[in-house]
């Protein structure tokens, strides 16, 4: 029993000693170098690193994106106007094709043999005409009969006209400058009137209609100079022009179609292409900060501006409207000032609050080289 007594009595004082060390652990470290001491969070040479950039004024410009089909400048479909064999294919997929140039052949004997049997028939009966005129010259026709045979001589030229008209029928030719599609056509084929043989565009420059709100009607007009981009190549920017207007407003959507070109030297715009199209408003000054410098959560966006207080320079974090984004930069309207200093990137290290140390302070074009490696949050 007395031994029992022993050791419950060690083992009360081993823990009595333990809670004395832990106190005085815990009172020199509350002593030590934080809470603003040297060397902490908020003392001197404390704080999370950051990049700091000014909050300045730029120009926006105010546009409005609409979407547009591209067309080649000529388009068309090329048919056959009778029904006939093909004997010759003179073009080869998507090649280039001067204008007048034959594409497609047809059999044409039965009209080679019409415009043979005609020209024959024109130098019979002009050879007839020549003779009751020289008749009439010398009194032995009346005149009646000399307009007779020139009425014959003129029938039989137009019945040449006609024949080498159906035998034209039997090619099939380019009728503008451009670039043939992809065909199923072969020698042997039957082809009827209608049947598609081949697409023909130009595609020197596109055509492309849009639609535009009547609202902005006041600020369009042929000649304009207009930019575009596409899907297919997101990086490049197309410049254009206006080249005309509808005369009318459709009443049903309220808008007017408009009809724009771009030069296509390079041929990478392709009839079909979705374009989206910028429609300049004007321009307007506001304040701008690189998209690098502000944070999305949901519907809000929010940048960290560095003040400075009696405790150090601090992070706080502040709820911005933003607006357009144009060039790496986003238009705040709202909850900054010109020359406000705010964290330029590495958002994700900071928090609101939080004592920082700025690093380096960088202008507009640094923020912009840096951008691109940097984990935006809310992204």
């Amino acid at each position: 029993m007395l031994r029992r007594h022993f050791f419950l009595v060690g083992a009360l004082v081993i823990l009595g000693l333990m809670v004395v060390v832990g106190g005085l652990r815990m009172g020199f470290g509350a002593a030590g170098p934080q809470g603003g001491g040297p060397g902490g969070p908020g003392g001197p040479g404390g704080g999370v690193p950051v990049a700091a950039t000014l909050a300045q004024t730029r120009t926006f410009n105010d546009t409005v994106e609409l979407l547009g089909v591209a067309k080649g400048r000529q388009s068309v479909t090329l048919t056959a106007a009778a029904t006939q064999l093909v004997e010759r294919v003179r073009f080869t997929d998507g090649q280039y094709v001067a204008e007048g140039a034959v594409l497609v052949e047809l059999k044409d004997a039965e009209q080679n043999a019409g415009v043979e049997q005609a020209r024959a028939r024109v130098a019979q009966a002009e050879r007839t005409l020549e003779r009751w005129r020289t008749l009439a010259e010398r009194g032995f026709a009346s005149k009646a009969a000399v307009d007779e045979h020139e009425a014959a001589y003129l029938t039989a030229q137009a019945d040449l006209t006609a024949a080498e008209a159906r035998r034209g029928d039997r090619l099939i030719r380019a009728p503008f400058a451009g670039v043939v599609g992809l065909t199923d056509i072969a020698p042997g084929a039957l082809v009827n009137p209608g049947a598609v043989i081949v697409t023909l565009d130009d595609l020197s420059a596109v055509r492309v209609d849009f639609e535009v709100p009547e609202r902005y009607l006041p600020g369009l007009a042929a000649g304009q100079t207009i930019r575009a981009r596409t899907d297919a190549y997101p990086d490049m920017v197309i410049t254009g022009r206006i080249d005309t207007l509808d005369t009318r407003v459709d009443a049903e959507t309220r808008a007017i179609t408009a009809r724009a070109v771009f030069p296509n030297p390079d041929g990478y715009l392709k009839p079909g292409m979705l374009i989206r199209v910028a429609l300049s408003r004007g321009q307007r000054e506001s304040v701008a900060v690189p998209e690098a410098a502000v944070a999305v959560q949901g519907a809000s966006s929010f940048v960290f501006v560095i003040a400075e207080s009696e405790g150090g320079t601090r992070a706080e974090q502040r709820p911005v409207v933003s607006g357009a984004r144009q060039d790496g930069f986003v238009e705040v309207r709202d909850g900054l000032s010109a020359g406000d200093r705010i964290v330029a990137n590495g958002l994700n290290k900071v928090t609101g609050g939080q004592p920082v140390k700025v690093a380096e302070t960088l202008d507009a074009a640094d923020v912009a080289r840096v951008q691109a490696s940097e984990e935006r949050p809310g992204a």
